[in-house]
């Protein structure tokens, strides 16, 4: 009961810090609305059938993974900016149990985004907001974002000994909206990229959302895989924050001053 309360009060407490970051509420909400019209225009233009649905969601998980990427990439040195680092790693709850939360409300902070997207394109393209399945895609969105929170956990748990993690992240962010399939289908990229599409929660969230919105069959699967590969970064998470925490405390460069 104490780790559920610790983990409900810190997911809370960082959505409404985040929440109030007019940095995260343009990465959220008015970059994937940019990226979406860009993508609307060109659809539009271009001779394939389809809908601009799949656009959208394309669009909306762009910005889960943005608000992902930045949150939990940067957020070791955001604590070290601020001071509070040390005390985290101090604290009596493990710090696996500590950063899970932040890196969770990063991803829950893209909820923005996919609201952001459908509005956009119903109010000014005329785009049809009617899911074939909805109570699916009521449970695909929450299982793609606690996936993307844990694969935000093993960014945030490799960044721990690393001075500039927030400018590495940047680096992350267009090739895995590319090797995802987000906005460009994957059979249009080369064979070896599915591979490393497979090891990434996005690839499978935005099937799963893709064919719940759309009425394919795939669902279920790709649920599936979005809780397995959840499972795996939370070991993953948890193997390396107890490694580079070891570290940290071995050669005293926690705070890397």
């Amino acid at each position: 009961m104490r780790l559920a309360r610790l983990m409900g009060v810190s997911w809370l407490f960082h959505v409404k810090a985040l929440s109030a970051s007019s940095f995260f509420l343009l990465t959220a909400i008015l970059q994937p609305i940019i990226f979406a019209s860009i993508a609307f225009f060109m659809f539009g233009s271009g001779q394939r059938e389809g809908t601009l649905l799949y656009v959208a969601l394309g669009a909306g998980l762009m910005g889960i993974w943005s608000s992902t990427l930045f949150g939990s990439g940067g957020s070791i040195q955001w604590q070290r900016w601020q001071g509070t680092l040390e005390l985290w790693v101090a604290a009596p709850a493990r710090f696996l149990w500590i950063m899970l939360p932040l890196t969770v409300a990063t991803a829950s902070i893209g909820l923005y985004s996919v609201v952001a997207t459908l509005l956009w394109g119903w109010l000014f393209f005329g785009m049809p907001l009617e899911l074939e399945q909805p109570w699916l895609f009521a449970l695909a969105l929450p299982v793609t974002i606690l996936s993307l929170g844990l694969l935000g956990l093993v960014l945030a748990s490799t960044f721990v000994l690393y001075r500039n993690a927030n400018a590495f992240s940047n680096l992350l962010e267009y090739p895995v909206w590319l090797v995802t399939g987000l906005l460009v289908p994957l059979s249009l990229l080369p064979g070896w990229v599915e591979w490393i599409s497979w090891v990434l929660a996005p690839t499978w969230g935005i099937e799963a959302l893709r064919n719940a919105a759309l009425g394919g069959d795939q669902v279920w699967p790709a649920i599936g895989m979005c809780a397995l590969l959840g499972a795996i970064y939370l070991a993953l998470g948890a193997v390396f924050l107890q490694n580079f925490e070891r570290l940290a405390r071995e050669k005293a460069t926690l705070s890397l001053t």
